[in-house]
């Protein structure tokens, strides 16, 4: 890569980004849902930035329709999901998605209960774990255990962890470290509001 773009640009792509910039790439993939002929904005120019965005759109090849799950009695076929999930959870669920920052109904969302997979039902996040990251998503600090699965993601040059719910395989969003939330584990959870179905602590009894 480094053949086609200058030091700047490499470093963009290989070291941590900021809350702002990392809203500006979501955003880009919400509005790209296919992310074959999508392209970054960038400022004014044609030079490394478009490059930039060129190389972005050809690494984004970690997108699946059939993500990895570890329940095989949440297993569905494609047809069977889409028949049960509304075309914007099956985009984000599914096709491993992004709602737009700020739009979800549990950025801004307080309170008591647990959050599920809008998929399969299966407890995700306790409402004890959430905490106001500023970010335009639903931010946890630790998920309920063993409901939550990392993987690497390399989309848009960069190597972030993708996390997906481990029942069923649906697509969350992507894990977050050291940027210094005071939080146990200095972890951002970041999730598509989408992804989530909140259960009210009154209900469970």
């Amino acid at each position: 890569m480094s053949k086609f773009l200058p030091d700047r640009a490499v470093r963009a792509l290989t070291t941590p980004i900021s809350i702002s910039v990392r809203r500006a790439l979501y955003s880009h993939t919400a509005r790209g849902v296919s992310g074959s002929t999508s392209t970054i904005r960038g400022t004014k120019g044609s030079g490394w930035r478009n490059r930039l965005g060129v190389a972005a759109i050809r690494t984004r090849d970690f997108r699946s329709t059939h993500p990895a799950m570890s329940d095989p009695s949440k297993a569905k076929s494609e047809s069977e999901w889409r028949a049960i999930l509304s075309p914007e959870q099956f985009r984000i669920l599914r096709e491993k998605g992004t709602e737009r920052a700020g739009t979800g109904e549990y950025d801004k969302f307080y309170q008591d209960g647990v959050y599920t997979c809008a998929g399969c039902g299966t407890p995700l996040y306790k409402s004890t774990t959430k905490f106001k990251s500023g970010c335009g998503w639903p931010a946890f600090f630790d998920a309920i255990p063993g409901a939550v699965t990392r993987h690497e993601d390399t989309s848009f040059g960069m190597s972030r962890t993708e996390i997906t719910c481990s029942a069923c395989g649906g697509h969350l969003g992507h894990v977050f470290k050291g940027e210094g939330f005071p939080t146990p584990t200095d972890e951002r959870h970041c999730v598509n509001s989408i992804s989530l179905k909140f259960v009210d602590e009154k209900d469970k009894n």
